[in-house]
């Protein structure tokens, strides 16, 4: 069943990455709205090889998107919660179905597919208990064959990164 919440991924071969395009992840990664120019005198390069190399890594998958990373308490989504769920069949097609209905709801923020007494982590975004509450009873809990739920509220963060390299 675990292996349903995998995508068919088209095959790109992935570049070797080299000390000049660990840079240039880098600089991206703590600023994505930094430009060709200011990259390319940071690495040491001129424009024209720093965008080949940015377009290289965008169409390879190595970079997957550009985002805006906001603050959920000044959006009125102040609780967070981490949800885990087993589900009661495991069954590819209850995989696939549970994965569809998840995907849906625009609360759910990440979910991954675990091992251990439970088949799935959410992270689970919303204004307050109450409106957790009517996600949980009226969204997450009307989900076919569900099983067994467990929330866990997030008091507060003590790290929160999405740097891969350093």
């Amino acid at each position: 069943m675990k292996s349903s919440a995998k995508k068919a991924e088209t095959a790109v071969t992935v570049p070797a990455l080299d000390k000049a395009d660990l840079s240039i992840l880098k600089l991206l990664q703590e600023n994505a709205r930094i430009t060709v120019k200011e990259i390319s005198e940071k690495v040491h390069l001129s424009t024209t090889p720093v965008h080949e190399r940015i377009k290289r890594l965008e169409q390879s998958g190595v970079i997957k998107q550009y985002a805006a990373l906001l603050d959920p308490t000044k959006l009125k989504k102040g609780l967070m919660t981490i949800c885990y769920v087993s589900l009661r069949q495991h069954s590819k097609t209850a995989g696939v179905q549970f994965i569809k209905a998840i995907n849906a709801m625009h609360e759910v923020i990440e979910c991954y597919t675990i091992s251990g007494e439970f088949d799935f982590m959410l992270k689970v975004v919303t204004e307050d208990m109450n409106a957790y509450y009517d996600f949980h009873v009226n969204k997450l809990g009307q989900i076919e064959n569900m099983g067994h739920q467990q929330s866990v509220f997030v008091m507060g963060t003590v790290k929160e990164t999405h740097q891969l390299i350093y």
